[in-house]
């Protein structure tokens, strides 16, 4: 897009956000609802969150990883900032979270509630912020480089018009070991020129849809060598109007996590190398699931990539671990069943939708 058009985007999503929805019931789709089932530390936290807030969330995903205690974390399109006020009790009075969005009206419920929610958590003081910014223009946004341990993000980047300088300036902000974990809209094609003009699509979350192998290759480029697709659901397109206008193209919601680590390749290497987790990360004592495709029980020598050795080495998840091996000797391509792209064909039936 040239500089008129992607100022008309930006305009047209502020106004969506800002003005056309009033609550989530004001949605057309299921794209911009959280359906991935909730564990019940969650559910328990989130009855705590203002009913306002809650109201006016329009995340697809659960953007909540594990092991957060004291981290210092960014989210980029917070809105009126349900996933900060639970990634603020995640992690505790010690750790802070920056919320960033470029929507007037909905940070001005964001932080109507900075107060209540640090007084219900017993907090001595707020330890959450916003800062309205672009996520396309986060040079802009006064953050220090290298300033993050994680950055989250439910259901935006699909509305940003560059969504290259969105993954290159997170690369940048996050610390060495740092992790982008993110839940986002994708599409079984290229979205056609004519539907990215819409209004009402790409307030929807649709028209600004990533096609994976795109995303794959622009995480690439940003300096995230190793996407790992932590799990997808299919998106139900429940107005008419809408459906018509898309035709045939398929779309699901997809989470996934991206590191900040050196080392890291572009495949799945196999050096023979294997982990065992040790059940110390609180909420998942028996079992940690790092991606779709790799599970940890606890205790239990599991076989890994040479990537995902060193993503355990290099990230807060390295004292959760014993790792067996080293990279001497190359054993060829790493046995997987995924290439961690989403399955349109096969995309997980939606279970326990819901849009709070």
């Amino acid at each position: 897009m040239d500089d008129v058009a992607t100022k008309k985007t930006h305009q047209e999503v502020q106004r969506y956000y800002g003005e056309t929805l009033s609550s989530t019931d004001d949605l057309k789709t299921t794209a911009c609802c959280t359906t991935a089932a909730m564990p019940t530390y969650v559910k328990n936290y989130l009855a705590d969150v203002h009913d306002e807030v809650l109201q006016r969330y329009y995340g697809c995903g659960l953007v909540l990883p594990e092991s957060l205690e004291g981290m210092s974390i960014l989210d980029l399109g917070c809105g009126a900032g349900r996933d900060v006020y639970l990634l603020a009790r995640l992690v505790g009075e010690t750790g802070r979270v920056v919320g960033v969005d470029m929507t007037p009206a909905q940070l001005a419920v964001a932080n109507e509630y900075r107060d209540y929610h640090a007084s219900l958590y017993g907090y001595a003081q707020s330890n959450v912020d916003f800062v309205e910014a672009n996520i396309e223009q986060l040079d802009a946004a006064g953050l220090e480089e290298a300033s993050f341990d994680l950055i989250v993000s439910n259901c935006v980047i699909n509305l940003a018009v560059d969504k290259a300088a969105v993954l290159a300036s997170a690369k940048k902000l996050l610390r060495p070991g740092g992790e982008m974990y993110f839940a986002d809209v994708y599409v079984d094609r290229r979205i056609p020129d004519e539907l990215k003009s819409d209004p009402v699509l790409y307030g929807e979350c649709l028209a600004g849809a990533m096609y994976p192998p795109d995303f794959v290759r622009t995480a690439q480029e940003a300096g995230f060598l190793a996407p790992q697709l932590v799990e997808e659901s299919a998106i139900d397109i429940t107005d008419p109007d809408v459906q018509q206008r898309i035709g045939d193209l398929q779309f699901c919601s997809a989470t996934y996590r991206l590191f900040n680590i050196d080392g890291l390749e572009s495949s799945e290497e196999n050096y023979g190398q294997k982990a065992i987790y040790l059940g110390d990360i609180p909420e998942h004592p028996d079992r940690l699931a790092l991606s779709q495709q790799i599970e940890f029980p606890i205790g239990r020598e599991v076989a890994v990539s040479g990537n995902i050795s060193c993503i355990l080495e290099g990230s807060r998840f390295s004292a959760s671990f014993r790792q067996i091996g080293d990279k001497s000797r190359h054993l060829g391509t790493f046995s997987s069943t995924s290439d961690n792209l989403p399955r349109f064909d096969t995309a997980a039936e939606t279970t326990g939708s819901s849009c709070c």
